[in-house]
């Protein structure tokens, strides 16, 4: 983040900040009655998060911001205050800031204090507030700071512990029996096809197995025996369930987003459903999928391209970064139009590092080891050079990697489309003619991608495109004004789709002002015009009344059941119930669960939609 004391006019930055909706890493805190109590959240949310700034002086008012600077004592007396507090377990267990760190900035004759957060490195966390990590220790999401549950501290704590990966803890009461035995075999076959001079070949089993370690022996307390990498790798299933419950490694082929599943690999009885079976599995579905052209390299057909390794490395990557003691699944699912990999944990490296590569950490070491003698799970770095250049090769969009949270996960997409593609063209140009022939091709580019995958965000476009951050938001603004997108959700979550494409809820929330200046029978009339339906309208009515009724529990679930006769976006079910998102998202939804489903089972899906339950017979 660019310190705000390296712009020469802080009007227009100041200005930015108050409109940005964009940012996870922006926090504003009114400070003129005192110090704010909830700073130390923020700390360590941002500090175990991406970092990001504070910012005392803006005010935050029904999803407005304003400036509410500070006077020049406060600004002093806060700075000075910070620096003591900082360095009082009382307050934080680590003091990550220096004085550069902190910035009094004046404007306007007010003063405004910045601090800024770093992301701390895995072996500093967790950053907690207080005295007790498992009361103290937040992260960030769209909404703002959370807390932390306690086996997300764990989590943390043993991944800060580096002398000892996770996967390498040697279990008590298991031995070779928990293991399949042809999931050795057949391990040691393509091992060595991959590695045919290698002296490990000529070792019997047990000893192959040491060398790999499936067991070993802790040097310190001089106990022996299986790893919990060799359990995930080779292990019965009933096995590893009796260690981790949670475990269910989950592929699923989806041809229609509204139906189910075409082909599904999973924990199903009917083979031993560990890590090195499920890879033999589903990676060479997932490369079926994909071009072959006719290559010769010498005389031989070369069959591997760029894009299959890209499929391996990312399947592998998911397998040996995920966190197994999560509670969430490991989840591969296959669109027609793109490959998403979602493994649980949190990213022990920054996204921005991530695409940096050459950053090798691994959550899961003996894992990797094991899947680097398949020809897989590159120790050099992250592997997303071998991904990203894959689908380049076939020039398709950019892999996507996202952290979601609660639970926590890190969500791959590789689309299978390419971002300029002729039925996109074609597409677009019907919808904005020859003027998408003058816009700038950072505009076209934004445009196919709200187009193919029908929302985008800030986040999402700094991954496609090669622009900062804040010029993505004064971009976005412009083709908002210009009627080329429109934006919906607020505060962080914002997101933008093609103007005039997702028009049901403005529509619906044009009637609504209608109808609150003209009366409810020009609010019928507005929503008539606004080409929505006869049921929309009504429950455009619903809704004005729902501004001056408390509806009871009930009344609030009639009402959703019946909106949700179609599929809904939660945004569109928060302007219907006059609610506010977050407690529609948070708190409504899940308590609907038994009449209504979703559009997809991934969680926290970023295009979720709802609707009512089907019944038997109904289409």
């Amino acid at each position: 983040m660019k310190r705000i004391y390296e712009y020469k006019d802080l009007q227009p930055i100041l200005d930015s900040l108050l409109q940005d909706k964009e940012s996870s890493d922006l926090e504003f805190k009114a400070a003129k009655g005192g110090f704010p109590h909830s700073f130390w959240e923020t700390y360590s949310s941002f500090a175990n998060t991406d970092g990001g700034a504070i910012i005392f002086g803006i005010k935050e008012k029904d999803d407005q911001f304003f400036l509410d600077g500070l006077t020049e004592e406060q600004a002093r007396k806060y700075e000075k205050d910070f620096f003591n507090r900082m360095h009082s377990k009382e307050s934080v267990n680590i003091p990550l800031l220096k004085e550069n760190d902190v910035q009094t900035i004046k404007f306007h004759g007010a003063y405004f204090l910045f601090f800024y957060i770093p992301r701390v490195d895995r072996n500093l966390r967790p950053v907690y507030c207080g005295l007790d990590p498992y009361t103290g220790t937040y992260r960030r999401d769209f909404d703002g700071d959370y807390h932390c549950s306690r086996e997300e501290v764990n989590s943390m704590f043993a991944d800060a512990n580096l002398a000892s990966p996770i996967d390498g803890r040697i279990l008590k009461n298991f031995s070779k029996e928990d293991l399949d035995a042809d999931s050795i075999k057949q391990y040691r076959r393509k091992f060595e096809q991959w590695n045919p001079d290698h002296v490990w070949n000529a070792l019997p089993e047990d000893k192959f197995l040491e060398k790999l370690n499936v067991f070993r022996k802790d040097r310190k307390s001089g106990e022996y025996g299986l790893t919990y990498a060799g359990l995930l790798m080779f292990g019965t299933y009933s096995a590893i369930m009796d260690e981790n419950p949670n475990f269910f490694p989950d592929y699923q082929e989806i041809q229609d987003p509204k139906d189910r599943w075409v082909n599904r690999i999973c924990p199903d009885g009917n083979w031993e459903s560990n890590l090195f079976q499920f890879y033999s599995r589903v990676l060479p579905i997932l490369q079926n999928f994909l071009p072959k052209p006719f290559q010769l390299e010498g005389n031989q057909r070369r069959t591997e391209t760029p894009a299959h390794v890209a499929v391996r490395e990312a399947l592998t990557n998911a397998l040996v970064h995920a966190d197994y003691t999560e509670n969430a699944s490991l989840n591969i699912y296959k669109y027609p139009n793109r490959i998403v990999l979602s493994n649980p944990g949190i990213m022990l490296i920054s996204i921005k590092q991530y695409y940096q590569g050459g950053e090798s950490i691994c959550r899961n070491k003996y894992l990797q080891t094991m899947f680097t003698f398949l020809g897989s799970a590159e120790k050099a770095g992250s592997g997303v050079d071998k991904i990203i250049c894959g689908w380049e090769d076939l020039n398709w969009k950019r892999p996507y990697l996202i952290e979601m949270k609660r639970p926590n996960k890190v969500v791959l997409t590789l689309s299978m489309e390419s971002l300029l593609d002729e039925s996109v063209k074609e597409r677009l140009s019907k919808l904005y003619g020859d003027k998408i022939i003058d816009i700038p091709q950072e505009q076209r580019l934004t445009l196919a991608l709200a187009y193919s995958e029908e929302e985008i965000t800030n986040e999402r476009l700094q991954y496609a495109l090669n622009m900062h951050k804040a010029d993505i938001t004064k971009m976005l603004g412009q083709m908002c004004t210009a009627h080329l997108l429109e934006s919906s959700g607020h505060g962080r979550g914002t997101k933008y789709h093609i103007y005039g494409l997702n028009v049901r809820s403005q529509d619906a929330n044009m009637g609504l002002h209608m109808g609150l200046n003209m009366g409810l029978q020009d609010a019928n009339m507005g929503l008539q015009d606004a080409n929505i339906g006869l049921q929309d309208a009504n429950m455009g009515l619903h809704t004005i009344g729902l501004q001056k009724k408390k509806y009871s529990k009930e009344e609030m679930r009639r009402l959703i059941i019946d909106y949700c006769n179609e599929w809904r976006t939660a945004e569109e079910i928060t302007t219907i119930v006059g609610r506010k998102f977050r407690y529609v998202r948070d708190i409504i939804l899940p308590q609907l669960s038994d009449v209504l489903e979703k559009m997809y089972d991934i969680p926290h899906h970023p295009r979720q939609k709802y609707r009512a339950k089907q019944k038997e017979g109904e289409f």
